[in-house]
């Protein structure tokens, strides 16, 4: 069994965005060599997420509005968390988008349903983070 490591790094230039990854995870799987096995995709970020969906800007917009509703950013001051920081909005929309995805590998490539994409989603952003990307298989 083989195994392959790496990091993707990323810097948002808005506090919140959705980037779609999947070329990048692509080419991992390239690199790696491994025709059959698991792929790990995490945010390495507590205001991260890694997820699956369809690259569709509509449905973007929708998350974005979707996840104000439930953890609104603003006031600060509604959360215990907001004190040196101001990002406690951030760590709850992770929560609800979670850490991580795991992805079969099938004859070389992702096994992905028709529409499906990765995303990696900053809630926090303004600064440098990571992906990592782990795949075991042969």
């Amino acid at each position: 069994m083989k195994s392959y490591r790496k990091e993707l790094w990323f810097e948002t230039s808005g506090r919140r965005e959705l980037i779609n990854i999947t070329p990048e995870v692509e080419s991992c799987l390239s690199e790696s060599g491994i025709k059959e096995g698991i792929m790990l995709v995490n945010a390495m970020h507590i205001t991260a997420s890694v997820f699956i969906n369809d690259d569709e800007p509509g449905l973007h917009n929708d998350y974005e509005v979707w996840l104000e509703k439930l953890a609104p950013e603003k006031p600060y001051s509604q959360y215990q968390h907001n004190g040196f920081e101001d990002n406690a909005d951030a760590h709850l929309k992770r929560t609800v988008m979670g850490r991580e995805t795991v992805i079969a590998i099938t004859g070389g490539k992702l096994d992905f349903g028709p529409w499906e994409q990765i995303f990696y989603g900053e809630f926090d952003g303004k600064r440098k983070k990571r992906v990592l990307v782990k795949i075991i298989g042969e």
